[in-house]
């Protein structure tokens, strides 16, 4: 090991100092001796971190902690899922977690993740477990699109972006922006919502990415009702799959709370 760390508590001291040092606003902040408190010190840290290059050493080191974080917290493999007879599975947990082929990130319209400090949104999450590569690379990838359609462009609704993992289980990572329900709820809300399923689909195939876990797009902050949600996902997914038998083969979706496990079994049963 080059980097000559032997536990996650010298990479984790390691981490802090470096990241502290090369933040102008928090490099005075003060670092709790709790091992659970110097994590969130770090996750911070590497919230409202801007997009940028990072030594390599430090890089090497934060790749070797966060893989070993991974391993802590527990990798759950698609095959280790329950699933019905088409392949199609509820699970109940991190998403971070999961080791399948393409896991969906409900991103925003900028595409570079949650800035907010231990936000407990999945996009703060899956930023903070892939490691600062990924929003790099979101960055270098909205660049090249402000260059061709102009400075002040956001990704739109439903318009699936492709990413490596990283330090993530999972090989890749799509995100894609959710609607964002203001008011009533709309026919096109419903459209779109069902797009981001279609699409995030699409992207798999051409990908050859078999397994695919989504989150529960636009639900939470962006106030899609949770009943309506779980029925349009659940239903786009097998529509899409019967016609496009055998390209994408294992469909998990990722739950985290009660009421959202509870709606999406519901719905696969009703739906079978």
């Amino acid at each position: 090991m080059s980097a000559n760390f032997r536990t996650q508590e010298e990479r984790l001291d390691y981490l802090v100092g470096e990241f502290k040092a090369e933040s102008v606003q928090y490099s005075d902040i003060r670092v709790p001796q709790n091992v659970e408190d110097k994590r969130c010190v770090l996750r911070s840290l590497m919230n409202v971190r801007m997009p940028g290059e990072m030594g390599a050493r430090v890089l090497e080191v934060q790749d070797e902690y966060l893989k070993e974080r991974a391993r802590e917290k527990g990798v759950v493999n698609a095959c280790d899922i329950p699933a019905d007879a088409d392949g199609m599975s509820v699970w109940q947990g991190d998403i971070t977690r999961l080791a399948v082929d393409a896991i969906v990130n409900a991103a925003n319209s900028q595409m570079l993740g949650c800035f907010v400090p231990m936000h407990t949104c999945i996009d703060n999450c899956i930023h903070t477990f892939a490691g600062v590569q990924l929003r790099n690379e979101c960055n270098k990838r909205m660049e090249e699109l402000r260059k061709k359609f102009g400075r002040r462009y956001e990704q739109p609704t439903a318009v699936p972006m492709l990413t490596d993992a990283y330090n993530l289980p999972a090989k890749k990572v799509i995100h894609i922006v959710g609607p964002i329900v203001a008011g009533a709820l709309t026919q096109k809300h419903k459209e779109e919502l069902a797009d981001c399923y279609k699409n995030t689909l699409d992207m798999c195939a051409q990908n050859s990415l078999k397994s695919v876990a989504f989150c529960c797009i636009s639900t939470g902050v962006f106030h899609f009702p949770n009943e309506r949600a779980a029925q349009i996902a659940v239903e786009t997914v097998k529509a899409w799959r019967a016609n496009n038998p055998g390209k994408v083969e294992r469909v998990v979706f990722n739950v985290f709370k009660d009421i959202d496990k509870q709606l999406y079994e519901k719905h696969l049963v009703l739906g079978s």
